[in-house]
C-alpha cells in the first residue's frame, strides 16, 4: 500500500524488510563514523544488485563543502564505480530523509529506489516538506520507502545535537 510515494513497511514481505534493515544498518555505521568525526551523523549507501557499491557519511565540516552530504558523496562514489552518472539499477539507503539538494541529485542520477530512516520535518524533500521524488513534473521519479530503522536513525541525530547544545554549539 502506497501513501504519497512512501511505502508502508507492514505491507512488504518480511525478507524484503530484513534486507532493507540490513543495508540501513550499514548506513547507520557510516552515520556513527560521521559522529566520531564531529559531523552531523548521517550515513548513506548505494546498493547495486544486492552488493555495496558506495558508502559515505556527512563531511561538510571536514572538507568545508556545503554539498558534502552523505547522499551526495555516496552518489558520486557510485557513479565513479559504475563508470556512469546513470544509477538506474541502484538503491540509495540513507539514515535521514534527503533534503532538496540531495533529492535533486537522486533525480539527476536516475536512482529508482530510495530507502530512508528518520523523517526530517525541517528539511525533508521526499515526504516531510516536499515530495520531489514523486513529482510528475520531473523527468524521473523514485519509489520511496521511509521509516526503515527510524528510531535508531533518529536517536543518533538527537543525541548528537543534545551534545552540541550542552557544549553551547549549534
Amino acid at each position: 500500500m502506497e501513501t504519497d510515494g512512501s511505502k508502508d513497511l507492514r505491507w512488504l514481505a518480511p525478507e524484503i524488510v530484513a534486507e532493507h534493515e540490513c543495508w540501513m544498518r550499514r548506513a547507520l555505521s557510516e552515520a556513527e563514523q560521521a559522529w566520531r568525526e564531529d559531523e552531523v551523523p548521517v550515513g548513506a549507501v548505494v546498493v547495486y544488485q544486492r552488493r555495496l557499491l558506495a558508502a559515505s557519511h556527512n563531511r561538510r565540516e571536514q572538507i568545508n563543502d556545503p554539498t558534502a552530504h552523505a547522499e551526495m558523496l555516496a552518489i558520486a562514489q557510485a557513479a565513479a564505480a559504475r563508470g556512469s552518472w546513470r544509477l538506474d539499477d541502484c538503491t540509495l539507503y540513507v539514515t535521514l530523509e534527503p533534503c532538496v539538494m540531495c533529492a535533486g541529485a537522486i533525480v539527476q542520477a536516475r536512482i529508482p529506489w530510495v530507502v530512508y530512516g528518520a523523517p526530517d520535518p525541517k528539511a525533508g524533500a521526499v515526504d516531510s516538506l516536499f515530495r520531489l521524488l514523486g513529482d510528475s513534473r520531473l523527468n524521473h521519479r523514485a519509489q520511496v520507502i521511509g521509516g526503515v530503522l527510524a528510531e535508531p536513525c533518529g536517536r543518533i541525530l538527537t543525541r548528537f545535537f543534545q551534545g552540541k547544545r550542552r557544549l553551547g554549539k549549534k
